[in-house]
């Protein structure tokens, strides 16, 4: 009788759907410490997916204008989160638009070892360059460091509200 019922749970469209949903949001969290896969796309494909695939009605346009706005600012937590850390650790503009760059083409460069060891090296050289010492220029690395995993963290956090958001309205 039980295999019945479990061939009868997977004989069900909606089983299948709800698969798609749940492993989507597994990468989206992978995303976050392999920076190559892109977490918030997989997240949307989640909320699409049920969208499409089981209730068009429950996620109404509250949800998905919150959805877009929590988008936007995980976009720009990598970003603005590495730019506040290098700032408060002593760094200079240059350094800050050098961390920048190096998140954005560290994304390319061996991820996410890339986003971290390129920013880095990135920020101790133009520190030098502007006769800080080595001491110094290692202080504003960690920086941004601190920058990188903070964002890391954010995305986390962020992520798990904007499912707990889903969740509430498809049960609400």
């Amino acid at each position: 009788m039980d295999d019945i019922m479990l061939f009868n749970i997977f004989a069900q469209p909606e089983t299948y759907s709800w698969l798609l949903i749940i492993v989507s949001f597994i990468i989206a969290f992978i995303g976050i410490v392999v920076p190559v896969i892109p977490g918030i796309l997989f997240i949307w494909l989640g909320f699409l997916a049920y969208h499409f695939l089981i209730d068009a009605n429950d996620l109404n346009i509250f949800f998905w204008i919150m959805i877009g706005l929590f988008t936007i600012i995980i976009f720009g937590a990598d970003f603005v989160i590495n730019y506040y850390f290098v700032d408060q650790f002593g760094g200079s503009n240059w350094s800050k638009w050098g961390a920048l760059v190096g998140v954005l083409f560290g994304i390319f460069i061996y991820p996410p070892i890339g986003m971290i060891v390129l920013p880095l090296v990135i920020v101790i050289v133009i520190e030098l360059m502007l006769k800080k010492t080595f001491k110094e220029s290692m202080k504003v690395a960690l920086g941004t460091l601190a920058g990188f995993l903070s964002s890391a963290v954010a995305k986390v956090f962020l992520q798990i509200v904007m499912i707990v958001i889903f969740i509430m309205f498809i049960i609400f």
